[in-house]
């Protein structure tokens, strides 16, 4: 009689091969810890609550995956990036409230577990959380045999974080006349891909071929760079400054994105001239022959995250960022209106 693992195998599910990835993850999840133990494999993940004082601590959770630039990974056959993007993607949102993120878990979906490969995803997601300060503590892979590819893999996040009530990022204290800073991105990082890989039939060119308009770098390493993770140089800011308003500018780019951050009644006005865009994009409207308006309305066009502080702030909030290597820079004024005005 063959054994339950044996029949189990057949049917496409390798419980050792399970087994065998969460060995090779250990020391990238231990990197995340505060003691440098990796205490994963059980059926929950512990994190040692310290409220450091706060008077009415507020959890502030956020969930999220990193779309079809999955595709770009799996084409290049590169793992060990995509998992930072994921933490980005969770981290950068629950920013948006003042929230310092404390821990974070992971979901993979693969149509067949090769464990050193689940291993490097892992890895990716555990330098993210090393960037954004917080635990790697716990996911869970599961393998779907017959519904996806044994190449394919899908990857999902979920992060915790922290904030005092009194701390929580208050817009209705903004006003006319206050600025909105721009933080950098990297690039596209994980919003309009399925745009993306239409625009440049990514399934038929050599994405490693050297584009003069990138200024010869590749269009894969120039789509695939992982994500910006605000979260050090935006905590510090927080502490020195008030920051009145915070978007994270993914899908809608800026003009779903950084309404969210206004109170009703108020808008930005935006000069274009003054928005440091990237030549991906440039490169992007161009094949694609997008309108100005539809890029703006899509990707992030160079600007990763936004935040509103008052005028008399702006040199020192771009000090402090700028401290942690971020190239902030005053992208707009807050008006009397509504929505995103980009002149």
């Amino acid at each position: 009689m063959k054994s339950f693992s044996e029949s189990y195998k057949q049917a496409g599910v390798d419980i050792t091969a399970g087994y065998r990835a969460v060995e090779l993850m250990k020391e990238h999840v231990a990197r995340t810890m505060p003691d440098g133990k990796a205490d994963i494999g059980g059926f929950g993940g512990l994190f040692p609550l310290a409220l450091g004082g706060m008077k009415e601590p507020v959890l502030v959770s956020g969930t999220d995956g990193v779309g079809t630039k999955l595709r770009i990974a799996q084409l290049m056959e590169v793992d060990d990036t995509i998992g930072i993007d994921c933490v980005a993607m969770c981290v950068n949102d629950i920013l948006c409230c003042g929230a310092k993120p404390l821990f974070f878990l992971d979901y993979i979906a693969c149509g067949k577990n090769f464990p050193e490969k689940i291993a490097r995803i892992v890895g990716g997601v555990a330098e993210g959380c090393v960037r954004a300060g917080c635990a790697l503590i716990g996911g869970e892979t599961a393998e779907h045999p017959g519904t996806m590819s044994e190449t394919d893999y899908d990857i999902a996040g979920f992060a915790v974080g922290i904030v005092d009530k009194a701390k929580i990022i208050d817009n209705t204290k903004m006003k006319a006349g206050d600025v909105m800073l721009a933080l950098p991105s990297t690039g596209v990082h994980s919003n309009g891909f399925s745009l993306v890989r239409k625009v440049f039939d990514v399934e038929n060119i050599d994405l490693m071929q050297p584009v003069e308009e990138l200024g010869g770098a590749s269009l894969g390493e120039t789509l695939l760079a992982p994500t910006a993770i605000y979260v050090k140089p935006m905590l510090a800011l927080f502490e020195k400054v008030e920051a009145l308003g915070v978007s994270h500018i993914t899908g809608g780019g800026f003009y779903e994105n950084m309404p969210r951050s206004l109170p009703e009644g108020l808008g930005v006005r935006i000069a274009k001239k003054d928005v440091k865009i990237p030549p991906v994009f440039e490169l992007i409207r161009l094949r694609g022959g997008i309108t100005e308006h539809d890029m703006f309305n899509t990707f992030n066009m160079g600007v990763g995250m936004s935040v509103v502080v008052r005028r008399e702030d702006v040199p020192r909030a771009v000090s402090v960022l700028r401290r942690f290597g971020v190239d902030a820079y005053v992208l707009g004024e807050i008006v009397k209106g509504e929505g995103v005005e980009i002149v």
